[in-house]
């Protein structure tokens, strides 16, 4: 089982992902997950590769996303933990039935889909992330009209299996993605 570097999976999400909007939230995702790794000790190589490249396949294969990236991943050895995030990540979606059965697939559940919150937040208000107001985000997570294609049940699914409740969740992010321009 093996990974790529940081600058090898960037240059693979490159490769795939040409939508400015998508290497964003790739970024994103992995700078949450990063902090979550370290948060319960793990490994923060493969917590954010699994962030980085969750959506690998997404703007070339959206109506089999996650599918196709799944193979790749087997193909290039990738660990089954990391597979086993990917694939769980699409819980609900395409008929993928697979619930995260780790800590690095409810990371990513929960991470994934909250991050277009925080991008819509601050589209709306530009504030840097680590400036961002968790009870702001609270609210705007509530609104169904708000970013309304992203799936608030689905992140509660990872926070629950993540063992993390919301509002904890949102500080932690807010925390978390400080760093990113």
């Amino acid at each position: 089982m093996t990974l790529p570097t940081k600058e090898a999976a960037t240059a693979l999400l490159h490769q795939h992902v040409n939508d400015a909007y998508q290497r964003q939230h790739a970024v994103m995702v992995a700078t949450a997950m990063e902090g979550y790794a370290a948060v319960y000790g793990e490994d923060p190589l493969l917590w954010h590769l699994t962030g980085l490249l969750h959506d690998l396949d997404y703007e070339e294969h959206p109506a089999a996303h996650p599918g196709p990236s799944l193979g790749w991943f087997r193909d290039w050895g990738y660990p089954p933990e990391f597979i086993h995030a990917v694939e769980a990540h699409a819980y609900g979606y395409h008929e993928f039935k697979t619930l995260p059965e780790t800590k690095l697939a409810a990371a990513l559940l929960a991470c994934d889909e909250i991050s277009g919150i925080f991008y819509a937040y601050r589209k709306m208000n530009p504030v840097p992330y680590g400036q961002m107001k968790a009870s702001s985000i609270k609210k705007k997570f509530k609104e169904p009209s708000f970013a309304a294609k992203i799936d608030r049940s689905v992140i509660q699914l990872g926070c629950d299996r993540l063992g993390v409740d919301l509002d904890a969740h949102i500080a932690n992010l807010i925390r978390f993605l400080a760093p990113l321009p």
